[in-house]
């Protein structure tokens, strides 16, 4: 049973921008801080974001100021605006709760190429 979905990614040259999203079941959404996640090649996993059910936002050093997480609680879709990429932000991008984590998605591949 797939509970997250994530879409979104894709390429784009350095300094542009794209927008994710992620469908997760009603389960895992309802009430939970959601985040992004990410991973690059060869190294862990790594948050990227979170935002509580209330709207309460946390970003990573590395992409404060340039990412915003928000989410639609009549959707259970969260979502992460991702602008003035990097290359260094070339990863697979993973939505998943903050705490209390579930099965992972497929994720979807951001590559920033310069």
């Amino acid at each position: 049973q797939v509970q997250l979905v994530e879409s979104g990614g894709g390429l784009v040259q350095s300094g542009g921008s794209l927008r994710l999203s992620c469908v997760a079941s009603g389960s895992i959404f309802s009430g939970y801080a959601m985040a992004w996640y990410r991973q690059a090649p060869g190294k862990q996993r790594e948050l990227v974001a979170h935002i509580t059910s209330g709207g309460s936002t946390y970003y990573a050093d590395s992409v404060k100021g340039r990412f915003t997480i928000a989410r639609d609680n009549a959707k259970n879709t969260v979502y992460l605006q991702m602008n003035s990429l990097k290359r260094e932000d070339t990863a697979v991008y993973y939505c998943n709760r903050l705490k209390f984590v579930r099965s992972w998605g497929q994720g979807t591949q951001v590559t920033v190429s310069s």
